[in-house]
This record gives structure tokens, sequence and C-alpha cells, in this order.
């Protein structure tokens, strides 16, 4: 699933886009280079596992991204936007959570996609009429394949 134009958020520490197949997260400006340093980080929505948002208000807002296999610690409320701020997988933001909470959003049906069921596979052949399989009992037994007892015991099956 392509997004065209990619979706596109500036926060605090970095700015965020999503293009449907890759969440990247750029490092740019003096906040950012001074946690960071300029960088960009790609993760492929393959290896995203969830993606928690906290909308700003009266402390700053975040998007951070959960990464299969990565590790997680918890923090206390007050205390989680200043430390995602130094969180790789994560964007802090003081306004604009709109354009975070569509990122979330599409993030969300991106990783429920990557996780459907596949689709059903197709049913499989019907078997073959009693009278083909009569045949080519017929040609198994004659061919040796098949003894008298054994060709006699699944003609029986066939036939009922």
């Amino acid at each position: 699933m392509r997004i065209d134009p990619p979706l596109y958020a500036k926060g605090h520490n970095g700015q965020l886009h999503f293009d449907g197949e890759f969440v990247t997260i750029t490092r740019e400006g003096f906040v950012a280079r001074s946690t960071f340093g300029k960088s960009e980080k790609r993760i492929h929505i393959g290896q995203v596992s969830a993606v928690q948002l906290k909308g700003s208000g009266f402390t700053l807002g975040y998007i951070e991204f959960t990464i299969a296999g990565g590790l997680e610690r918890g923090s206390r409320a007050a205390r989680q936007s200043t430390d995602n701020s130094k969180n790789e997988n994560a964007v802090v933001f003081m306004k604009g959570g709109e354009a975070f909470t569509a990122i979330r959003d599409a993030v969300d049906k991106a990783i429920a996609e990557q996780h459907q069921a596949p689709a059903q596979a197709a049913p499989a052949a019907a078997p073959a009429d009693m009278a083909t399989q009569l045949r080519q009992l017929g040609e198994l037994h004659a061919a040796g394949v098949l003894t008298d007892a054994e060709f006699t015991a699944a003609k029986s099956r066939l036939l009922g």
C-alpha cells in the first residue's frame, strides 16, 4: 500500500514521513541535532509491531513506534514525553497533533494489513470418478504393484 504523496509531520525533535511501506524519522534542526545528530532512520512497516500516540496538552505529545524484538521501557506519564525526546523511535511534538494522528491511523491500518490471514487456498481437486479409480486399481494390480488381497480390499472400499 503506497501513499502518494507520503504523510508528513514536523515535531520538536524530528520530522516523520510515512509512505505506506516505510516510516522515516529524520533529525534536522537544532534540537534534533543536539540530541541525535543529523540522521535518518527508516523502519519497514513489517518491523513495526505497535504505534503509540499521546496528544500534546499541558505536556509535549509524542508518537512512538515499537519495533519487533525491541526493548521497551515504561515510564511514568509525566516523564514519557521527555523520555521520548531521546528515543530514536519516537518524535515529540508541541502542536500539529492532527498530522501525527493521521500517520498513526495509516500505520495502524498498514500493520493490520500485514497481519491479515493469507487468502484461502484453492479447494482440492475433486477425486477422480469411480470408474477412473477402478481402472487405476486394475492397472496397479495387473502391473503387480497390488496383490490380489490388496486389490480386492481397495475395490471393496471404493464400491462401498
